[in-house]
């Protein structure tokens, strides 16, 4: 009487999850073998795809095939034991020498026969063909997905795969805190390494390890195209449609601070007129200590605190001598009220900055149409080098580097056009606070605890204070205090 093997297989890939599991093959697989007769003297279990030869189980039937210790197998379907020719052609080679002298399949009828060999060879065929196309459907969706602006992989960190609608959206707790990385490492202020503590300090790690990231990570995250809206996927560079963190213009900047790898220290604001004031003899920066004194006379004790060049030059032998915090206040607070103007000088101002924002706006319409125009011609180029691709006329590297660059060109353009507005009257902005600045000059150089105020006040008119025998003053002589000074 004839011996057979059960053989299951259940494949790990995607496109098979539709098939019988392997517990209910073999409830099916049992019930057939009982109901033909069949006598079972082995069932093997295999979770591998089929698609390439070398599973480990399927090898190991074959071997005791050759051995003689069964005479046919029992699967679920002839896809159940090969979807490639190299395998495919063991069984037909064991079925054409005799060694494996049946084959029984409880979907399909299967006799060891010339005729039953040219149909379970169509069988194989079919199974091969079904996994070569199928592999080749889902890279065709995948590039279209791609060219619809879809993003085929696993989402970078500040945004989360949104698996119900196959979309990738913005994870609102840690893109905030992208952003917040972001802007840090565009100050130039910060290191890599500096930011892995700061995303590490906001609960933010690396995507498979839940701990902080190494530099090569973050590197990473700020150069990823993904957080200006655009991906790259295999060299290329495409236009995405998930929603941007940052712009293309602020990516590039903090591209330029990565390629400079620069690192300024950071302002010592313990002490508030320290890091901002130069010494007018050497050039070097203006520091700040503080001193406690006891009086014994009085029993009590007092804290001073003293402003000095940091006398960091080595060429230069620095003379200037300290001052106390009270007298360099005293002086600020001159030098921010000749910022202050009257304040019909301000109503006047922000009348004239209402009218010019207007002509500007009347002036937007060509401009945003010439914009369009250079947008066209780099559709059309990209249009251009993509048939030179096909057509074989330039290799793959020249296409994609080319391709990159255009690419960039367009983002750049979309977004001059996206804020073109913003960009006319940019100088308006800035203008406009000047002026409200110099109105609140003179009550700001009035408050007598407030010096964070100050040094925020003077470091907002963008000025070059200088400190030299004991005298605080603009390097600049057309500085735009002269202004507020023609006023008074």
């Amino acid at each position: 009487m004839p011996k057979y093997f059960i053989y299951a297989r259940k494949s790990t890939d995607d496109e098979e999850r539709q098939l019988l599991s392997i517990p209910a093959q073999i409830d099916e697989l049992r019930t057939f073998a009982q109901k033909e007769n069949l006598e079972v003297i082995d069932t093997l279990i295999e979770s591998k795809t089929a698609k390439k030869p070398g599973r480990k189980i399927f090898n190991e039937l074959l071997s005791r095939i050759e051995l003689g210790e069964a005479d046919g197998i029992i699967s679920w379907h002839p896809d159940r034991l090969a979807r490639n020719a190299v395998d495919a052609g063991r069984i037909i080679y064991l079925l054409d020498t005799k060694k494996l002298t049946d084959l029984k399949f409880p979907t399909v009828m299967f006799q060891n026969n010339p005729q039953g060999l040219f149909m379970l060879s169509i069988a194989f065929g079919q199974s091969k063909y079904y996994v070569d196309s199928l592999s080749e459907n889902t890279k065709r969706g995948l590039r279209q997905k791609i060219r619809q602006g879809g993003y085929p992989s696993l989402a970078p960190i500040g945004y989360i795969n949104d698996r119900l609608n196959k979309t990738v959206v913005v994870d609102q707790k840690k893109a905030p805190v992208i952003l917040k990385a972001f802007n840090l490492y565009a100050t130039g202020n910060y290191s890599m390494k500096a930011i892995s503590r700061f995303l590490a300090g906001n609960n933010v790690f690396g995507v498979r390890a839940n701990k902080q990231m190494k530099v090569d990570i973050v590197k990473r995250i700020l150069t990823n195209p993904f957080y200006y809206g655009y991906f790259r996927y295999n060299g290329e560079l495409f236009p995405g449609k998930h929603k941007a963190l940052i712009t293309k213009k602020f990516f590039d900047q903090v591209q330029a601070v990565v390629t400079k790898r620069g690192y300024v220290r950071p302002e010592p604001y313990h002490l508030p007129f320290a890091g901002f004031i130069r010494c007018g003899e050497c050039g070097f920066t203006i520091t700040g200590e503080s001193k406690t004194k006891f009086y014994k006379g009085t029993n009590r004790s007092a804290r001073y605190t003293y402003y000095r060049c940091t006398r960091k030059s080595k060429t230069a032998d620095c003379h200037q001598p300290f001052i106390r915090e009270e007298k360099l206040v005293n002086q600020l607070n001159g030098l921010i009220k000749k910022h202050s103007i009257p304040d019909e000088w301000g109503k006047e101002f922000y009348q004239r900055i209402d009218d010019e924002e207007k002509q500007i706006t009347q002036s937007l319409v060509e401009s945003g149409q010439a914009l369009k125009l250079k947008l066209q011609a780099i559709k059309s180029r990209l249009d251009t080098l993509l048939e030179s691709y096909l057509d074989k006329t330039i290799d793959r590297d020249d296409y994609l580097n080319k391709k990159n660059e255009l690419m960039g060109q367009k983002k750049n353009l979309e977004e001059q056009l996206v804020n073109l507005y913003d960009s006319q009257t940019a100088w308006l902005g800035p203008f406009r606070n000047w002026v409200k600045l110099a109105l609140q000059a003179r009550e700001i150089a009035g408050s007598a605890t407030d010096y964070y105020s100050k040094r925020q006040f003077l470091l907002n008119t963008g000025s070059d204070f200088r400190l030299k025998d004991k005298k605080a003053y603009f390097l600049s002589v057309s500085h735009p205090a002269a202004l507020g000074a023609a006023a008074t």
